[in-house]
């Protein structure tokens, strides 16, 4: 069924001629006599649009009209009256009716009037539900922020956020990118238009092209149709340009151009065309590392970098874990309709675990430990955290021997260990290492420059 239809109409047999049109169209009709039963009838069970006559006796249509709008506001209410009380209908559209036709009515009307009343009324719920659900979300109030750095980021993005200013967000991976540039798109004027977001390290060489300006028709070998890309996509909106220090440097001379002149070539097209987008790109490399390379163009480098946010990897905003661990623990709880909270043990590893996949790992912990725990307590073996290995004999003695000097000293002799093991597990390839490590590889190559081990 298309949707529940109440028909009320004192003359029974109007009613049926009613209810008759619009079951062949496939909806649901309830007939009712007159306002009365029809208001005790939707207290039960509440229609998705209400066709009613104009004159009855007792409670007539606008008297209805104004009953239900002021229980419903968002019910549709379709008046049927006479030719010569169109005066009538057309206070009722001051009050707040969808629409009226005139009897004699034609039958395809009445049926396509009654299908735009329920198909506006789902839309208004569900723009709603998605209003309410972004709210809540992206609301101030249901960030989790406690470290001062994660403070002071937050304020960047709201001075930031009103403007049309290119972003470049800066982060190891997981830290949440791209929740910042959701933020700066929710927090923007742009809030009402699309957000589209493109991981660049997806797509081949030749398909990213077309994937953020377009192609025409025969292009290229399967493009049977023309199709807008990413940027024509979030026009009036915000582009969100993830991995972008994965674009290869050929195209990058493009991307720049569109940057500069606010117009996309799609492949294949002779003719430019002009787009309002505001761009933010976000990449877990140290672009600056990779302009010095020459493996990034610096003119893109400083056209993107207009205003930098950098967000700080999870171990060094430790006062940030245990919120996040809760917040994500009430969120997965909620989900499953379980009761559980995390026991002083699993607090305390939480506390000690370095978090080397930042906040992606800790949401993932949490959801495991919801799902392997056994009691309403999370225990540390829910957690599965990766395990220090306990040292050798020897070990224990060097390090003891090495106890000396600062705490920073001390951690930076068990971190160079601890990748020379790694390295040379991994005979000497840097990628295997990192992923052994769990650290991205920009991450494991700054430490070893710091560290001196190169």
């Amino acid at each position: 069924m298309k949707g529940r239809v109440f028909v009320v109409d004192d003359e029974e047999r109007m009613a049926r001629v009613i209810a008759r049109t619009l079951v062949r169209a496939g909806f649901e009709c309830e007939m009712h006599s007159g306002g009365e039963s029809a208001l005790e009838a939707a207290d039960a069970r509440c229609p998705d649009v209400v066709v009613t006559d104009c004159r009855m006796p007792g409670m007539d249509g606008l008297t209805l009209l104004r009953e239900l709008r002021r229980r419903w506001p968002s019910l549709p209410v379709i008046l049927v009256t006479a030719f010569g009380d169109v005066p009538s209908a057309v206070a009722a559209m001051r009050e707040g009716a969808f629409d009226y036709v005139t009897k004699p009515f034609d039958n395809e009307e009445l049926r396509a009037l009654v299908g735009r009343a329920i198909d506006l009324a789902r839309l208004e719920r569900e723009n709603r539900y998605l209003r309410q659900e972004v709210g809540r979300r992206y609301s101030p109030d249901a960030m989790v922020v406690e470290s001062r750095a994660t403070q002071e980021l937050l304020e960047l993005v709201k001075r930031v956020a009103p403007s049309k200013a290119t972003v470049l967000i800066q982060g190891e991976s997981g830290t949440g990118k791209e929740l910042v540039a959701r933020l700066l798109h929710f927090w923007s004027e742009r809030v009402g238009e699309p957000f589209v977001a493109v991981n660049c390290k997806a797509f081949a060489e030749g398909v990213l092209e077309s994937e953020l300006f377009g192609h025409e028709k025969g292009a290229f070998t399967g493009a049977a149709q023309s199709r807008q890309g990413c940027f024509e996509r979030a026009a009036g909106g915000t582009l969100f340009l993830d991995e972008i220090g994965e674009v290869n440097i050929d195209f990058q001379a493009k991307l720049l151009r569109v940057l500069q002149d606010g117009e996309v070539l799609r492949v294949g097209a002779t003719r430019p065309r002009r787009v309002d987008v505001r761009v933010v790109a976000a990449t877990n490399r140290v672009l600056r590392d990779d302009v010095a390379s020459g493996r990034f163009r610096d003119d893109l480098f400083f056209r993107l970098n207009v205003i930098p946010i950098q967000i700080a990897p999870l171990r060094e905003r430790r006062e940030d874990v245990l919120p996040l661990a809760r917040h994500f623990l009430d969120r997965h709880v909620a989900e499953t309709g379980r009761h559980l909270s995390l026991s002083s043990e699993a607090t305390a590893a939480i506390r000690a675990h370095r978090w080397p996949g930042n906040v992606r790992e800790l949401e993932n912990v949490i959801e495991r430990a919801v799902v392997l725990a056994r009691g309403e307590a999370i225990l540390p073996e829910d957690l599965l955290l990766e395990q220090t290995l306990l040292p050798t004999p020897d070990a224990a003695v060097a390090s003891a021997a090495a106890s000396d000097g600062t705490l920073q000293e001390t951690l930076d002799r068990a971190t160079a260990d601890r990748i020379r093991r790694a390295l040379a597990d991994a005979g000497g390839q840097r990628a295997e290492a990192a992923r052994v490590l769990g650290v991205d590889r920009t991450t494991l190559y700054r430490t070893m420059r710091r560290l001196g081990l190169e």
